[in-house]
């Protein structure tokens, strides 16, 4: 990114070009938070002059939250916040109907007129408003549709069985998987395309609360791997999503791979990790305890088989017991919940039946 060369960018480009530049310094020449030296201790926030204050009220969590925000940023780029956003412009490229619902695959705009992204959309038969859910990929190079149940592992068909269940459910490609060709490093402001992914499930999130076939104040989101992660970030950033399912989708830092943080350093994820903080955990500005603790109140459900070789388990327990403690604040422990499937990297049959329970639970009136 070079900050000089904003005024020739594109209007929307520019912005986020700015944003990049006051965030990581390059205008702007002091800190935006305070230096928090400890990512997995919940019962403190930091003063504006770094003095230390026990977090024993929602209003003192609330004071860490946003800090959360900033150190998520620093590492994947500011959430882009236009003054006003580019229509979606949804259009319907093909209409399958069966027994249950309609299954179609929509294009729409997100931040960009020049670019459309793919997702497979699920409209039950109904009469009356349905709640929605986000349904996010794994790593895989057929996208969106895995979790549509057109290919893939036949566990992570997620959007197909949630819509048999009474969900209007949307299912996107990732930046660059599926049918969404685009370029890293990106060329249109974006630092991380892990921001990029957020942004654009924002604008799902947008999408689906404009359908006339959804209630807009139930919308879940539900991932795994890559999607189980990204569940997150889009969560912390986006308060429309009241619950959240993420399976096999993080552990902490400092268990990932043995605090080797490599993996998260792709371009296509968070190149920052390894430029700026050396791929350390004791480094990176932010970690899972945080980010979880951030979605209180909402509902979330952590999935981690106990033989995940990617997700190290026993970082998810710490995390979630962490975590538990800011959802005491807010008198909803029962909305964090976490199972432990006796499973490797997968989302077993008595997993995904308590997660769409979960959802159930939490979006059905």
């Amino acid at each position: 990114m070079v900050c000089l060369d904003v005024v020739m960018r594109p209007f929307y480009t520019k912005i986020i070009l700015i944003l990049n530049c006051l965030l990581l310094g390059e205008l702007k020449g002091q800190s935006v938070m305070p230096d928090y030296q400890d990512h997995v201790d919940l019962a403190y926030y930091l003063t504006e002059h770094g003095q230390k204050r026990a977090v024993k009220t929602q209003t003192d969590w609330e004071i860490r939250k946003p800090q959360i925000q900033l150190g998520m940023q620093k590492v994947m780029g500011p959430f882009p916040k236009p003054d006003e956003k580019i229509p979606l412009s949804l259009e319907v490229l093909e209409e399958v109907a069966e027994s249950s619902f309609t299954r179609r695959l929509v294009s729409y705009h997100t931040d960009s007129l020049s670019r459309r992204v793919q997702a497979y959309l699920f409209l039950p038969k109904a009469t009356v408003k349905l709640p929605a859910v986000l349904c996010l990929h794994q790593t895989t190079a057929i996208g969106k549709k895995e979790p549509a149940g057109l290919g893939g592992n036949p566990q992570l068909h997620y959007a197909r069985h949630l819509a048999e269940r009474g969900f209007v459910t949307l299912a996107p490609d990732y930046p660059s998987f599926g049918d969404y060709p685009y370029q890293f490093p990106a060329e249109d402001g974006y630092i991380s395309g892990t921001m990029k992914a957020i942004y654009d499930n924002h604008r799902a999130i947008d999408l689906l609360q404009e359908l006339n076939q959804v209630d807009p104040e139930n919308i879940g989101c539900i991932g795994h791997s890559l999607g189980g992660h990204n569940t997150i970030f889009t969560g912390v950033f986006d308060t429309r999503i009241k619950a959240m399912v993420s399976n096999c989708g993080f552990t902490r830092f400092h268990k990932y791979y043995n605090g080797n943080l490599k993996g998260w350093t792709s371009d296509r994820y968070m190149p920052l990790i390894a430029k700026h903080y050396n791929s350390s955990p004791e480094q990176v500005p932010f970690d899972f305890p945080e980010l979880i603790g951030s979605l209180a109140p909402r509902a979330f459900l952590a999935s981690a088989p106990v033989r995940d070789g990617n997700f190290e388990v026993s970082g998810v327990k710490e995390t979630i017991a962490e975590a538990k403690k800011i959802y005491q604040l807010y008198g909803v422990t029962d909305n964090l919940e976490a199972i432990y499937p006796n499973a490797a990297h997968s989302f077993p049959e008595e997993a995904r039946e308590k997660a769409y329970r979960f959802l159930d639970k939490h979006l059905k009136k």
